[in-house]
């Protein structure tokens, strides 16, 4: 019996060992949350070591390549600078999430819903349910302050297998199937402004796909050579866009209340707003899809956790202000749409931002909307390419993948050939992946499993670990209510 709990004993005082040298004062308020102490559970008896941003596992399924036991000099090449602050931290995951979602889903959501009323409630819902997966990803990132993200939570609750699967899918479909549709959609903005700038005449249907694909190519190589250059340009850069995109959101909720307060509100908000709306569950399934896939990007924080500072007190943090100010502003701005445009208009149109510029101030209002759309699209990329290429550099170092991937530039210290992986590997969903559409579709629907799975870890480990400690703690109704949700879309599709 001694023997099997010597491991567990051993990597308890590991983690904790991992905790406090970037911990924060005790008495701080969020550590006033964890209550738990520090024993040894008596559930587990699955040896693991941890490393600064990877997991070994002693006697499991699969081979990892970083463990407490390496030489210095190997671990020393850890990402493991905590440069990635509380602002930064805000600026990846608010600049990832405001993308191209709320730009171009609000068309899909009110076509679905039928009505002003039942969009905006779809809306609102839709960021409610991202912030209880946002919830149970802050207390998985304070109590494991690891990178990788979900790869690392899934591991710790339920072995390396699930783990293994989750990092093959979400490195060869997930991250660059959505890198290549928010490339995709910088590309379509980016081609209105030059095709609109030289003819005047020119449709959307008249650009060549060919010069779409092309420039999406050029802004995954860009992001692909600014992620690389540096360790710290990519949050810098990250900080810039994320301003730049909260100002274009709040100028559209500006120009919304100065239409409103001269009334000049379309019919939106002159007949009931619920007038029309949808009683077909698949329809709400659609509305969803779209609602939560303008959303995503509320786990970005956590794919770095091993580089934010004081990680217990800042992840929460980082996601619960994000999360706030990216549901307001998508709120707003979908109330400002229904001001200037009617619902028909809006519920026809996959380029809202551009038909509500070109509504308010002509031609020149419409390119000038289409601009920041393709800014808002390429700082999206920045951050996602950002923390995908730390998911690369973690499964790397566990063995899922060559270890060369593993492996940091010499001496930039950036993560070079995870980067150049996710780069090609996005490349080729851009030229075969069968369109913007069938990309959303599927990124959305596969990603959803593993989303599950992850939060539902938060449950699992309360049974399973009682005494882990956790600096922050959501409510435990919270990981259940995303899980049972995430189930409904799927149920209603079917109906």
């Amino acid at each position: 019996m001694s023997d099997s709990r010597q491991p567990q004993e051993s990597s308890d005082q590991e983690l904790s060992s991992l905790r406090s040298r970037s911990s924060h004062d005790s008495d701080d308020s969020l550590t006033a949350l964890e209550l738990s102490g520090r024993a040894a559970p008596t559930t587990r008896h699955r040896g693991r070591s941890f490393s600064i941003s990877s997991f070994g596992f002693e006697r499991d399924l699969l081979p990892l390549s970083a463990s407490l036991s390496e030489p210095d000099e190997v671990r020393s090449s850890v990402i493991g600078e905590k440069n990635i602050g509380l602002i930064n931290g805000v600026a990846l995951v608010a600049g990832a999430q405001i993308g191209s979602g709320i730009f171009s889903s609000p068309g899909v959501v009110v076509a679905n819903t039928g009505s002003v009323g039942a969009s905006l409630i779809v809306w609102l819902l839709s960021g409610l349910l991202g912030w209880t997966g946002a919830s149970s990803y802050a207390e998985l990132g304070s109590a494991i302050p690891l990178n990788g993200g979900a790869q690392a939570y899934l591991a710790y609750s339920y072995g390396p297998l699930v783990s293994y699967l989750f990092a093959w899918t979400a490195i060869s479909a997930l991250k660059p199937g959505a890198n290549a549709v928010i490339s995709l959609i910088f590309g379509e903005y980016l081609n209105r402004i030059i095709w609109h700038a030289t003819r005047s005449d020119v449709s959307p249907d008249e650009i060549p796909h060919w010069a779409i694909q092309l420039t999406a190519i050029g802004a995954v190589s860009l992001i692909t050579f600014m992620c690389v250059i540096t360790r710290s340009l990519g949050t810098r850069i990250a900080v810039v866009f994320t301003s730049v995109k909260i100002l274009s959101l709040m100028s559209i909720t500006l120009l919304g209340i100065i239409q409103l307060a001269r009334g000049r509100a379309t019919t939106s908000f002159t007949t009931s707003v619920f007038d029309g709306t949808s009683t077909s569950p698949s329809a709400y399934a659609l509305a969803f899809y779209s609602g939560l896939w303008a959303f995503d990007g509320w786990d970005q924080a956590n794919y770095v956790g091993g580089e934010v500072s004081e990680p217990e007190k800042n992840i929460p943090r980082v996601i619960h202000f994000s999360m706030m100010t990216v549901t307001l502003l998508f709120f707003l701005a979908n109330i400002s749409y229904f001001v200037v445009l009617d619902k028909s208009t809006v519920g026809l149109s996959n380029t809202v931002a551009l038909d509500f510029g070109r509504a308010l101030f002509g031609p020149v209002g419409g390119s000038v909307f289409a601009f920041m759309v393709a800014f808002s699209c390429f700082g999206a990329l920045n951050g996602s390419f950002f923390t995908a290429g730390r998911l690369i550099y973690v499964a790397g170092r566990e063995g899922y993948l060559p270890a060369l991937f593993g492996r940091l530039h010499p001496t930039r210290k950036t993560p070079l050939n995870a980067m150049l992986l996710q780069a090609s590997i996005t490349i080729a969903f851009i030229l075969l992946g069968g369109g913007f559409r069938s990309l959303i579709n599927f990124t959305v629907v596969a990603s959803w499993a593993f989303f599950f799975l992850t939060v539902l870890g938060v449950v699992i480990l309360r049974i399973k670990e009682p005494t882990l400690e956790r600096p922050y703690r959501t409510w435990i109704t919270t990981p259940l209510i995303f899980c049972a949700v995430r189930v409904c879309p799927f149920v209603w599709a079917g109906s």
